[in-house]
């Protein structure tokens, strides 16, 4: 199926994002918000809406760090494939952006993204992340539990936390099918993080899927990195595409 993938910009209560947007040649069956990683919007994740989009829904993917900058300002500008490149782009800031993207500033942009995403499309929305932006995906339902029918989260870092307002608790009161594919020997996702991420899934009485991909590195699916795995970036493709044909049908 032939798609489109431009750059377009989101209006937000505090300035403007650009985003992604991925159009399969034929009338869309439904909606997908696509969260990034910490290191951003960039070509991998233009590869990775284009192929969503090639299942059929229109997807859309914004540089939720627009406040520190466009993507071209923060778009890394060595191989992260090489592991001290990707060590020296983290130390670099990334985590900084990532500690300053607050709770505060998501109750501002999810509602941004969200109108964003049903101007271009009718139907149903789901939404999935990478990293930090697994947490997004789960406040994006939290925040509009009536309209969003499927989230997934992959490699998903600080799902679950002490915090009052930790992201495993905006899950009571959806009614989304949930996917997470953690990476394996996660120090930000432990075992015993995806366990209570389990019993909050469970005491929600959500339809899910919680597993741990073996051997798979935080970032397994980011192929411009030194975190790539193919055999978990296969796996989410296909479970991801699963999903959506389940609950977007």
């Amino acid at each position: 199926m032939m798609v489109v993938v431009e750059q377009i910009e989101i209006e937000t209560p505090d300035g403007t994002a650009e985003a992604y947007l991925a159009r399969p040649a034929s009338e869309p069956r439904g909606g997908v918000l696509v969260y990034m990683d910490a290191i951003g919007l960039r070509p991998r994740l233009a590869e990775m809406i284009e192929r969503v989009a090639s299942w059929g829904y229109l997807a859309l993917a914004p540089n939720t760090f627009y406040r520190d900058g466009s993507v071209a300002d923060l778009a890394p500008t060595a191989d992260l494939r090489d592991p001290a490149a990707r060590d020296a782009y983290f130390a670099d800031g990334a985590m900084a952006r990532v500690r300053d993207l607050t709770v505060a500033r998501l109750e501002v942009d999810i509602p941004a993204y969200v109108q964003a995403l049903k101007t271009y499309v009718t139907g149903p929305l789901a939404t999935h992340g990478y990293c930090m932006g697994a947490r997004l995906a789960v406040r994006t339902a939290g925040r509009f539990p009536e309209e969003f029918v499927a989230v997934a989260g992959f490699h998903g870092g600080g799902l679950v936390t002490a915090d009052p307002a930790s992201p495993h608790t905006c899950i009571a009161g959806t009614k989304a099918e949930y996917y997470f594919g953690h990476a394996d020997h996660d120090r930000s996702m432990t075992p015993e993080h995806v366990a209570d991420l389990g019993r909050a899934l469970e005491d929600a009485g959500v339809t899910h899927t919680n597993v741990i991909y073996p051997d798979a590195p935080h970032g397994y699916t980011m192929a411009d990195t030194c975190s790539y795995q193919e055999a978990g970036a296969t796996r989410h493709f296909t479970d991801l595409e699963a999903l959506y044909t389940r609950t977007m049908a």
